[in-house]
């Protein structure tokens, strides 16, 4: 019997080394083979049509599958491309829809700071067309040296638009009630679940932030296209045109395919070639000075720890990013800390346990610098209060300190085709509060709204404390509303208004390190190893088995069919505005 078990525990070690090691050690030689080298003049191509997310998502196999591209990892190799000899240019492909405006702020202050080390960029455009945020990418093509549009091109920047969708009507019709509690009446993340219209204040929050961003682009690209911002708006606003109109209107400088104006950006060097961005991001090598450590958070909010799987949406996970502020805290090498922040919210537990952690960087002498991406609201808002420093975008969505908690119940909608959910349980009666049969009892109800507002209250008392502001002020300012970071700067929510490097210019200030030296970013990063991912990416695919053989029961029987379509539809509801499984209680959404 020993032997077996050596024999055996031999074969399973040979095994993992053969699916495991093996694989390992050909990726790192495929990985080294193709790194890539720079040698003469490159212009470095940038595309901004991919999906991009705030940050670098660190998959282990991007080097075989191309990655994805991300607003940091843009900004950053911008401002190394401009001190090197060679860089010549950049060319850029513009979205033919929108883009971030957070993302799009950025990524304009890295153009700039190119264009002043004398390194022209040219972006072309396809067409621009009716989109939220079309407006963002517009503006990034007006803040290049030459923006190209190609000939019969359709030009479609008349402003900004988003649509809704209110369910109340069909959940009304199919005997689905949304049960919630908000905090108050800015917080409307599930307003489309309650009512079938806009409410006031529900409007008053949208056109506000709207507004906000709208006025500030057209500022950005009057100034950059050197205009009038009365006579750039009307004009604009006067639209459609076609890109011939837009030319003779001095909205863009050039007609000509991509071909004509990746042409003109190679002219700016002595035999340029063409380098994507990612590959020369490869070639970059570690910079050298004092340390600040980098903390990324990018996602919902989530108690736990792992990381987001091989794909998927990224996630922000407390016990990850909590570990890599205690981390970088007891590096004495760390002068400060800048924690990159991209998130709509989440749990408000988890929350906590991120600003608790950041108290302790703090309290060890560690200074942090919030650097807000795209958004950063509710959940998000609560890990920044206790910063050091917070840094926005101008457009950057913020603020919403408010809370909301509740559940959707469908016993009497499951019951229309035949299936029965029937309640059973043991303790008090507040046992079944969450339970999807039936709506609160009046008693229910009740506690669910004091403990909205104890989490509520317990918010506004952090932010207060936090930005060593007046409670009552807080009250006043807060009750769920999103404020663009402009806006949230006049209300002393941020301290800056300003992109990454503004950040890092902050931390060194913080940190007493002179204002002209160079610093060493050092990524602590928040996302697990290889083998964590794989990990995770085969109990997803045994999940994925399970649940298509319960499918396949399912989808043989018309009930099973319509039980399993409203379940999961109700599910995607539920992920949509961020709301999880009881207790749900959350600081998320707008």
């Amino acid at each position: 019997m020993k032997q077996f078990f050596i024999t055996f525990s031999a074969v399973v070690l040979a095994m993992l080394f053969v699916l495991v090691g093996v694989p390992v050690a050909v990726v790192s030689m495929i990985a080294a083979a193709s790194h890539p080298k720079v040698s003469g003049d490159v212009v470095l191509s940038l595309d901004l049509r991919q999906k991009m997310t705030d940050q670098s998502t660190h998959q282990p196999l991007d080097f075989l599958t191309g990655g994805g591209l991300s607003t940091m990892d843009v900004v950053t190799t911008l401002h190394s491309a401009a001190d090197d000899p060679h860089v010549k240019a950049v060319f850029v492909r513009l979205p033919e829809g929108g883009i971030s405006p957070a993302a799009a702020e950025e990524i304009r202050d890295a153009f700039a700071y190119m264009r002043k080390a004398n390194k022209p960029v040219i972006a072309h455009s396809q067409g621009l067309y009716p989109d939220t945020m079309v407006v963002a990418s517009y503006m990034l093509g007006a803040s290049a040296s030459e923006l190209w549009m190609q000939p019969r091109a359709s030009f479609q920047v008349t402003g900004i638009s988003t649509s809704t969708m209110f369910l109340k009507r069909a959940f009304d019709k199919y005997g689905v009630k949304a049960e919630y509690e908000q905090r108050y009446e800015f917080k409307n993340a599930v307003n489309p679940y309650l009512y079938d219209n806009y409410t006031p204040a529900h409007r008053e929050a949208t056109l506000g932030w709207m507004n906000g961003i709208y006025n500030d682009m057209l500022g950005d690209i009057a100034h950059d296209r050197r205009m009038d911002p009365v006579k750039l708006r009307a004009t604009l606003e006067a639209g459609p045109y076609g890109a011939e109109q837009a030319m003779q209107l001095k909205l863009v400088d050039h007609l000509g395919q991509v071909q004509d104006a990746e042409n003109a950006a190679l002219k700016h060097g002595d035999n340029a070639k063409l380098m994507d961005i990612d590959d020369y991001e490869k070639t970059l090598k570690p910079a050298s000075g004092q340390t600040i450590a980098l903390i990324n958070g990018e996602g919902a909010i989530m108690t736990g720890k792992g990381g987001s799987g091989l794909g998927g949406n990224p996630q922000m996970l407390s016990d990850n990013v909590s570990d890599a502020f205690f981390a970088a805290a007891k590096d004495k090498n760390v002068k400060a800390i800048i924690f990159r922040l991209s998130s709509p919210g989440g749990s408000d537990t988890a929350s906590e346990q991120i600003a608790s952690a950041m108290k302790a960087a703090k309290l060890a002498g560690k200074p942090v610098v919030v650097s807000m991406g795209d958004y950063a609201a509710s959940g998000g808002y609560w890990i920044s209060a206790g910063a050091s420093a917070i840094v926005a975008n101008p457009s950057t969505l913020t603020g919403s300190i408010g809370v909301f908690g509740g559940k959707f119940a469908y016993g009497d909608a499951l019951s229309r085709f035949g299936v029965d959910l029937r309640d059973i349980s043991v303790g008090s009666p507040y046992s079944q509060a969450y339970s999807p049969a039936q709506g609160f009892t009046p008693a229910q109800r009740a506690a669910l709204s004091g403990w909205i507002d104890q989490i509520y209250n317990g918010f506004v008392t952090h932010v207060a404390e936090g930005r060593n502001l007046p409670e009552a002020t807080v009250r006043d300012i807060a009750r769920g509303r999103v404020w663009t970071g402009a806006q949230a700067a006049g209300l002393h929510l941020v301290d800056k208004v300003g992109g990454f490097y503004d950040a890092v210019d902050t931390a060194k200030s913080l940190a007493h390190i002179d204002a002209g030296a160079a610093v060493k970013l050092v990524d602590y990063d928040t996302q697990t190893s290889l083998f964590g991912k794989g990990r995770q990416g085969i109990q997803m695919s045994l999940s994925g088995f399970k649940a298509l053989s319960f499918l396949g029961w399912a989808m043989t029987d018309p009930k099973a069919e319509a039980m399993m379509n409203q379940m999961a539809d109700e599910r995607l509801r539920e992920d949509g505005a961020t709301v999880m499984a009881p207790p749900a209680y959350q600081t998320s959404g707008r």
